[in-house]
């Protein structure tokens, strides 16, 4: 399989991801503005996970502008990271109909975590088909924002259970960081 079929198969899914989860915003039966108000939590849970999957999706570009060809470890490893990815929608809609209740918050912090674990292993795995010399491998070097965004999922979850918006804080910061694009993979590249 080329690595442009891979990319456009990731893209198509994260893609459905997306729109799985706007579909799942109902629209309030009353038309005034006053009704939109308990929607809230609902749109702000779905506007943290939209960013989220924008991450992944800028990232997971880049990564890809990286490599040269994929193999079977390869595509395993990014269905990994689509299946973490899969469970947005559903994480994202029970935190969002249970604002501040501990496990709908705890729960999206897994399937944060278990992303970043899946992607973590998606960049090892190109890494060893690439070599520790490719551009990929320098380019990601250290990787500071992929080792600490777990750690702050990591205590996130146990949050959950002592203040919620401390959880919500949390998620929103590693969103912030990452926000931001990575740049390193295109300076590999431009050298």
């Amino acid at each position: 399989m080329s690595k442009g079929r891979l990319e456009a198969f990731s893209d198509g899914v994260i893609a459905i991801i997306i729109t799985i989860m706007v579909l799942a915003l109902e629209a309030p039966h009353e038309a005034d503005l006053a009704a939109l108000l308990p929607l809230a939590p609902v749109f702000l849970s779905y506007l943290l996970s939209f960013v989220y999957l924008g991450i992944y999706w800028n990232n997971h570009h880049h990564l890809l502008q990286a490599i040269t060809q994929v193999d079977g470890r390869v595509l395993w490893a990014n269905l990994n990271l689509l299946f973490w990815l899969s469970l947005v929608p559903f994480a994202t809609g029970w935190m969002g109909a249970n604002p501040l209740a501990a496990w709908p918050t705890a729960l999206y912090g897994v399937v944060l975590l278990l992303a970043a674990v899946a992607f973590f292993v998606l960049v090892r795995v190109l890494i060893s088909v690439h070599g520790r010399e490719s551009a990929l491998a320098i380019a990601i070097g250290r990787d500071f924002k992929g080792k600490i965004s777990p750690v702050f999922y990591l205590a996130a979850i146990p949050l959950s259970f002592v203040s919620a918006w401390l959880a919500y804080t949390l998620y929103v910061l590693v969103a912030v960081m990452w926000l931001i694009p990575d740049r390193r993979i295109e300076k590999a590249l431009a050298r």
